[in-house]
């Protein structure tokens, strides 16, 4: 569990009911011991800049790029994006999922909502989402799986939930919902 910025206790408490033990990581010798990581919902630019401070950025790019099993959600979801439709000036990304990302895709702050989304590999129904602006994937590459799409209103057919190979990101925060599938999927990528 990167634990720079974000809603980290959330995160560890989703994994525990999940069945797994949760480390919070905030140092580069401390992703020796870990099997997997999340970078949790926060704020993508300081999630960016706490990553390079601590001297984490390269490591996490190089854990990543040799198959470190890793989900992100929001700003996580960010963090994973290989390209950013609109970053930040100077803004970087560990990067890992052929994708473009365009963040707070669904509005400011007063335009968070909550809704249900059909996840692909996820059983028992729509998965509970909570969005709190939210990005979106505007684009994927040829290795890219699409697991969710928004279904209903103006931003309909919106790509909230992909994979590549052993990384998950969604752009809504499963976490904050009581609702632990998603974290089990990602529990079970990990043993895989």
């Amino acid at each position: 569990m990167l634990a720079l910025q974000g809603d980290v206790r959330e995160h560890i408490h989703a994994l525990e009911q999940a069945g797994a033990r949760a480390r919070r990581i905030r140092r580069p010798d401390e992703l020796d011991s870990i099997d997997g990581l999340i970078l949790p919902g926060g704020e993508s630019t300081t999630m960016g800049r706490l990553a390079a401070v601590f001297g984490l950025l390269t490591p996490l790019r190089e854990r990543i790029a040799a198959g470190l099993p890793a989900y992100g959600t929001c700003a996580g979801m960010i963090m994973l994006a290989d390209r950013l439709a609109d970053g930040a000036p100077g803004q970087q990304t560990i990067g890992g999922i052929d994708m473009t990302v365009r963040r707070n895709a669904f509005g400011r702050q007063v335009a968070s909502f909550e809704g249900t989304v059909e996840m692909t590999g996820v059983d028992g129904g729509p998965v509970e989402a909570v969005f709190i602006r939210a990005p979106w994937v505007e684009s994927t590459g040829p290795g890219v799986q699409v697991l969710g799409r928004i279904s209903r209103g103006d931003t309909a057919g919106r790509i909230v939930a992909v994979r590549q190979g052993r990384l998950l990101a969604t752009s809504f925060h499963p976490e904050l919902t009581g609702d632990t599938r998603v974290h089990r999927l990602f529990v079970d990528m990990v043993k895989g």
